[in-house]
């Protein structure tokens, strides 16, 4: 209640990256990141465990909406 984690608020380069999850064909694990656009280069920021670690990382970049996956 007095101790409620603020989300911080990060930025990425919208016209150059977009929002992805990442998922493993063989374990399912699924990691968040972003995706180069241009030259398909992924870079990982976060392990997704559950809906809340998904929440989580949109709320901390300000994403709306679903987010791709990629295998």
């Amino acid at each position: 209640m007095f101790f409620h984690k603020k989300t911080e608020k990060k930025t990425y380069d919208k016209e150059n990256r977009k929002p992805v999850i990442k998922a493993s064909i063989c374990n399912g694990e699924q990691v968040a990141g972003f995706m180069d656009i241009h030259t398909g280069d992924f870079e990982e920021v976060m392990l997704i465990k559950d809906r809340d670690d998904l929440e989580l990382f949109k709320a901390q970049y300000g994403i709306t909406g679903d987010i791709e996956k990629i295998y």
